[in-house]
């Protein structure tokens, strides 16, 4: 094969904002090579091997398990679940999908434009139970609340929600994370230092990003780690996360080594490795969901099934020429008839929708739910080396607190694996489940996503702990950012299909206030 020829490296240091400077100081040495391996000093750390769960299992009425084979083949012989409520019945065929235009805030409190309203169906307004006592849990109203508007029929297009972007907002989730007093009371929570990052992007001989390609980054005592790069051809890497040391060496594909050497004050260094491999366009998609199934989101999950149809259907529609394949992780908790329901990747999307809408809502008692597993199904799913890698992680609880390092772990391994990690947070999300959704999204270069109260439908959501973000439909959002990892350049929002805007918001960036500086260092003096 013919040897890659690299050219220049370009180290530039980030600076807030969208401005970019010129680093200062020592260039990569061109001529460097790679140190040979040496003492294990514990640099360039990789994630340890993820548990064995052994065979998935249901629990029939009369408590005996029932053993489940791999999927897909054994699940499709299961018996099928108690049937939905009624109006979630509808037959297959005869599902709405709502393409009118968006929803305008004063609509909010009856149903949301082109919702059909079941009034031989829907139930009197009736109080919405309380989400369940927990002190993690705040910013939620107290209870009771206030009486419900009859809920529409659940279709496509109704639920609303907004996304923050961590990666294009490090200061901000650095401050975050150093004010976040959840590590008193979980020591395993995970900590994602965003404050220093170190970007490599492998670009073609035409400057265009070259996806799928093998970063290899080799720290001082000779370990090192291997990110491929996403669609806009960069890997992401975390110097505190990653234990890396003060000079590391890195290269794209086979191409010559280029020495680094870390920048000890806080911002981003961005590396660009130009290779002769052309930018191939993306072929192809893989697709999981990771969905709670438990009791609690019972208010909210008829809708999201929609909502979900809607999306794979809208994605196969728009993207002819890509292959899409659909996987499930359907989660509940220790106790419950089921603790995951796994079904590996398959191209025929009309079964992976027959597999979506058997799903109901049932089991789950207290608020933490298995989360951790469904992950730990997911991460050793059949991912395609060639494929843009998109996993949609539906729920309103975290995982218990002893369950979190398995989370990040699994986490660690879908990040090595090179998946987008969406977390799509529902009515219970409070700020354990926020803080390890939005440290997922971050580490595996994603988006944090949450539903909001603007569509009237399901329990209260808590307000999340952003500075700037748009509101729009539920289905648009998560197309857009689907099509953003395939296209590997971010898509905003059209005029129209804003709902409201929440503090200064530039293109996913928020506008840092002028005193920002100033109290970040009275915060970390303090």
């Amino acid at each position: 094969m013919k040897k890659m020829i690299a050219g220049a490296c370009a180290l530039s240091l980030l600076v807030p904002g969208p401005a970019v400077l010129q680093a200062h100081g020592e260039q990569p040495d061109l001529r460097a090579t790679v140190p040979p391996p040496s003492r294990d000093l514990g640099y360039c750390r990789t994630p340890a091997p993820l548990p064995d769960l052994g065979e998935e299992t249901v629990i029939d009425q009369q408590q005996r398990p029932r053993h489940l084979a791999p999927p897909p083949v054994a699940m499709e012989a299961a018996p099928p679940p108690p049937p939905p409520p009624a109006a979630a019945a509808a037959d297959e065929g005869d599902r709405i999908v709502v393409t009118g235009p968006r929803m305008k805030r004063e609509s909010m409190e009856s149903a949301s434009p082109g919702a059909t309203v079941d009034a031989e169906r829907a139930p009197p307004p009736t109080a919405a139970p309380p989400p369940p006592a927990s002190s993690t849990m705040p910013g939620y109203p107290p209870p009771p609340y206030p009486p419900r508007p009859p809920q529409p029929r659940p279709q496509s297009g109704l639920l609303t929600a907004g996304e923050h972007d961590d990666l294009l907002n490090p200061e901000l989730y650095a401050a975050y994370v150093r004010k976040s007093d959840l590590g008193q009371r979980i020591a395993s929570l995970p900590v994602l230092d965003t404050s220093r990052i170190l970007r490599v992007e492998a670009k073609d001989a035409r400057g265009q990003a070259v996806p799928f390609m093998p970063i290899e980054l080799r720290c001082e005592d000779g370990n090192s780690i291997t990110l491929n790069s996403v669609a806009d051809g960069s890997a992401v890497f975390f110097p505190a996360l990653d234990r890396l040391s003060e000079t590391v060496w890195v290269r794209a594909g086979r191409s010559e080594w280029r020495m680094v050497r870390l920048s000890a004050g806080e911002g981003a260094q961005s590396v660009t490795i130009r290779s002769d491999r052309a930018a191939e366009a993306v072929r192809k998609l893989d697709l999981a969901l990771v969905v709670d199934v438990t009791g609690s989101m019972g208010d909210e999950l008829r809708f999201l099934k929609e909502e979900l149809r809607s999306i794979i259907d809208q994605l196969e529609a728009r993207h002819r020429d890509i292959d899409i394949r659909v996987a499930f992780s359907f989660y509940r908790d220790e106790g419950d008839d089921f603790v995951t329901q796994t079904f590996d990747f398959d191209s025929d999307v009309a079964r992976a929708q027959t597999r979506l809408a058997a799903q109901h809502a049932g089991g789950g008692g207290d608020y933490e739910e298995a989360m951790q597993d469904a992950l730990v199904r997911a991460a050793q799913l059949e991912w395609r080396k060639d494929a843009v890698k998109s996993l949609l992680l539906v729920g309103d609880a975290p995982p218990h607190d002893e369950d979190i390092p398995r989370t990040w772990l699994a986490a660690e391994h879908l990040r090595a694996e090179r998946v987008h990690v969406v977390p799509v947070g529902a009515s219970g999300v409070a700020d354990v489940a926020e803080y390890v959704m939005r440290a997922m999204a971050a580490a595996t270069q994603s988006r944090y996503t949450f539903l909001t109260d603007d569509s009237g439908i399901g329990n209260p959501h808590a307000k999340p702990a952003l500075d700037c973000y748009l509101v729009t439909r539920l289905d648009q959002l998560l197309r857009r950012v689907i099509d953003s990892q395939i296209s590997g350049r971010r898509i905003e929002p059209e005029k129209n299909e804003v709902i409201r805007a929440v503090g200064e918001y530039d293109a996913g960036r928020c506008i840092l206030p002028p005193d920002f500086a100033q109290s970040s260092t009275r915060d970390k003096a303090g």
